[in-house]
């Protein structure tokens, strides 16, 4: 990623440009240059930053792995890590029942929840940029329930098995999410350009039909079946073998990274679509990537942990306002914090009334909601 002067950013400290184009509106088009030009960002600001965050993620996925029903001791959770990356499953087994614990049960579940997080984040601030809008997450074009409409299809069906050594319930999840986006597309399409707020109009509405059609699932569901799609409608982690945990990895690393090259786009969209397109991008371009690797994205995310609010919204919107709109930080930094906030959120899922848990995405709207509305009372006239 170049940091060329050329390049638009909004790092901290850039005044009231910063902060005009965090809150979605942006510098008039005869000023367009002038902007890019003074918005820089360093390589070392980009570094420390994103150290810093990184630093902070390690640290709380270290304490996430010490609670739980049974507690373990930071420093005996640092020791089994070690000790089982030396000795593999021996190691394992020579730390007795904590070593299981940690290695096969709260290690999967954390990184899980460290990758659904990040996920989540990232595709939240590619939505946010496309639409100029600091409310915009999978939620708003239907494509988080549409991806959920897509597994709850394919729970009623039955389809819990494999297609071509690939799991069902991802596959259905990630079509459900890309029809969403289809019908979406198409509806803006229909103008012969893609308007923002048809977008959000025709994302709104589909939300609520695929919402409505997935209760009616849940409800023609047998009991114990619908239990279950009720607890992961709203949102549940669970430990997945390390085999499926590196498949998942490096699908979703390719997809932020698809979503972190759009970053200098993205910048320069934010001057508006004219201004964009006299700089050189080609504006329907980047909004078909954004749009559908947000889905695939979100198609997988929501296939293996339901429904989880808030992340996508709320993280990009306070990583905006602490290292400015400058996307090329702004994506790295936002699915470090998501990631971070995920994994916290889990932790205190499974604990608060352990044995028993609490589906994390509740967790998640109790957290998110009320920090959401100190973030717009902060920062009045943000949202216009």
């Amino acid at each position: 990623m170049s940091f060329a002067a050329g390049q638009a950013g909004s790092p901290v400290g850039a005044g009231e440009d910063t902060a005009s184009v965090a809150g979605g509106s942006r510098p008039a088009t005869g000023q367009s240059l002038a902007w890019v030009e003074r918005a820089r960002l360093s390589p070392k600001r980009w570094m420390i930053t994103l150290s810093i965050f990184a630093a902070a993620s390690f640290l709380v996925s270290v304490i996430c792995l010490q609670f739980g029903a049974e507690a373990i001791g930071f420093t005996q959770a640092i020791r089994i890590i070690f000790q089982t990356f030396r000795q593999d499953q021996a190691g394992i087994e020579s730390a007795g029942p904590a070593g299981i614990i940690l290695m096969q049960v709260r290690l999967p579940r954390v990184l899980l929840a460290f990758m659904v997080g990040a996920c989540l984040a990232s595709v939240g601030v590619g939505l946010q940029a496309l639409l100029r809008n600091p409310l915009a997450d999978p939620y708003v074009l239907g494509i988080s329930s549409g991806a959920a409409l897509g597994a709850g299809v394919a729970v009623l069906l039955g389809l819990t098995g494999s297609v071509l050594a690939f799991s069902a319930l991802p596959l259905c999840a990630m079509v459900g999410g890309l029809l969403s986006v289809l019908v979406v597309y198409r509806i803006a399409a229909s103008y012969g350009y893609l308007p923002m707020h048809t977008l959000l109009l025709a994302g709104v509405i589909l939300n609520a039909i695929f919402s409505a059609l997935l209760m009616f699932i849940t409800s023609i569901l047998e009991p114990n079946r619908s239990f279950g799609m009720m607890a992961w409608l709203m949102g549940t982690l669970t430990a997945p073998d390390y085999p499926a945990l590196l498949v998942l990895a490096c699908y979703l690393l390719v997809g932020i990274l698809v979503l972190f090259r759009q970053a200098s786009s993205l910048n320069l969209l934010t001057l508006g679509e004219e201004a964009a397109r006299s700089l050189g991008v080609e504006v329907d371009t980047v909004k078909k990537t954004v749009f559908f690797t947000s889905a695939l994205l979100t198609g997988a995310v929501v296939s293996v942990s339901g429904m989880i609010g808030f992340i996508g919204m709320v993280i990009p919107h306070a990583i905006r306002m602490t290292t400015g709109a400058d996307h090329r930080l702004l994506f790295p930094a936002s699915a470090l914090v998501g990631g971070m906030f995920l994994m916290a959120a889990d932790t205190v899922a499974r604990t608060l009334l352990a044995p028993g848990e609490i589906p994390v995405g509740v967790v998640t709207a109790l957290a998110g909601g009320p920090f959401f509305m100190y973030l717009l009372m902060a920062r009045k006239g943000m949202v216009a």
